[in-house]
């Protein structure tokens, strides 16, 4: 469970500093996790750059905020998902059809759900951002 309570203090930190529409946040603690979830939400351009900085123990991300997320959360217990099934859970997760992406895990790393439909692939879901 460590990498939920990441992924958890990823989510909240930048939520709350997207409410407050600061141009960057420091996230702790650092984890492969917690990167891999960062390059999905900067391919989908929901952050701008990031960077790890090393503070002498377990490290921290400085995260570019570009004010484009309006809510981001963990999805507890984490549902397996077939490759053919996101449908439904994009329905419960996400606003809208076409706004916002599901964080999926995967067996070839954590990508969105669109990512993970046209390759082809089911997985665990771990998060959601819009």
């Amino acid at each position: 469970m460590p990498a939920l309570n990441v992924l958890s203090n990823l989510f909240t930190t930048i939520y709350n500093n997207e409410s407050r529409r600061k141009r960057e946040c420091v996230i702790v603690p650092a984890s492969k996790f917690a990167s891999e979830v960062l390059r999905v939400m900067q391919k989908h351009r929901y952050i701008g750059e990031f960077e790890q900085v090393d503070d002498g123990r377990a490290g921290k991300f400085r995260v570019q905020l570009l004010a484009k997320i309006n809510k981001c959360g963990i999805i507890t217990p984490r549902f397996s998902v077939k490759k053919d099934a996101y449908f439904g859970w994009e329905r419960q997760f996400l606003p809208a059809y076409s706004m916002g992406i599901l964080l999926v895990s995967t067996s070839k790393g954590i990508m969105s759900h669109h990512e993970a439909i046209s390759e082809g692939l089911g997985g665990v879901l771990v998060g959601y951002v819009y």
